[in-house]
Parts: structure tokens; C-alpha cells; sequence
């Protein structure tokens, strides 16, 4: 009886210990990148009707807790949270006020709804909301 509760415990502090261990290298990719943002769920207009010219870009800054970067047109800056595999963005900061069609106004919208976020098997950042991915960024640079 006491070898199989040894066991248990061994067991379970093992899957523990994993699970944490995924987060943390979860976490540490999102730093140390640019991300460019290549699928966008929900709008009736496509991507590229959406994001004509540029495509919205964001950078982890791990030391202040900004995403920094720009929503196709205008610079983004606002304060995220995480907490394992969930991620809350802030406000965003003061930007210049170019307008430049629907993309920025559907990316600065979306993203105020994020609630998690996953790196796929591709490298892919998925931000969420619950279990459904709402906008897939690829890693485009390293940040030196």
C-alpha cells in the first residue's frame, strides 16, 4: 500500500512539474520575437481586403509588460498580463491617428477580447478567446 501511494505521488508531481515546464517555454517564445499577424477569425472581408498594405505586427517586451508594434497603420503599444497560458491585453496607448480602413479597427477590437494564448507545433502564436483562435501571428525576427 505504501509503495502505490509513493508511486501516486511520484506520478502525479511528475505531471505537474511537465505542465509547468510547457508554460514556461510557452512564455519565453513569445519574447525575443517580432510577430506579423496572418490570420484573423470573424470579419466578412478578407485578410488581404483587410490589411492591403501592411499587416499588423507585435513584439513581448518581457522587462515593461507592452506588447509594442502596429495594428497595420498606426504604432500599438499596451500593457498585457499572463498567468500560464492566459493573456490579458490593456488599453492601447496613445498612437498617431492615420485611419486606414477596418483592419486596425477589427485587430484593435479582437485583441481586447484575448483571453489565452498557445504556440502551435508550426511556431505559430495563437491568441484566443477560450479554446477558439481568433489571430495567428508567424515569427518574422528575432529581436537582437
Amino acid at each position: 500500500m505504501k509503495k502505490n501511494l509513493y508511486l501516486f505521488v511520484s506520478m502525479l508531481t511528475l505531471l505537474f512539474v511537465s505542465c509547468a515546464s510547457t508554460n514556461n517555454s510557452n512564455n519565453k517564445a513569445l519574447f525575443g520575437n517580432t510577430w506579423e499577424l496572418d490570420y484573423l477569425s470573424g470579419p466578412r472581408i478578407a485578410f488581404e481586403g483587410l490589411f492591403p498594405d501592411k499587416k499588423p505586427k507585435i513584439t513581448f517586451n518581457k522587462t515593461t509588460n507592452k506588447v509594442e508594434g502596429n495594428n497595420s497603420c498606426n504604432g500599438y503599444s499596451a500593457d498585457y498580463t499572463l498567468n500560464g497560458d492566459e493573456i490579458s491585453f490593456g488599453e492601447p496607448g496613445p498612437t498617431t491617428m492615420m485611419f486606414c480602413g477596418e483592419g486596425e479597427k477589427f485587430f484593435l477590437n479582437t485583441i481586447k477580447k484575448i483571453n489565452k494564448y498557445k504556440i502551435d507545433s508550426d511556431g505559430k502564436l495563437n491568441l484566443m478567446i477560450g479554446d477558439v483562435p481568433m489571430m495567428r501571428f508567424k515569427k518574422i525576427a528575432d529581436k537582437q
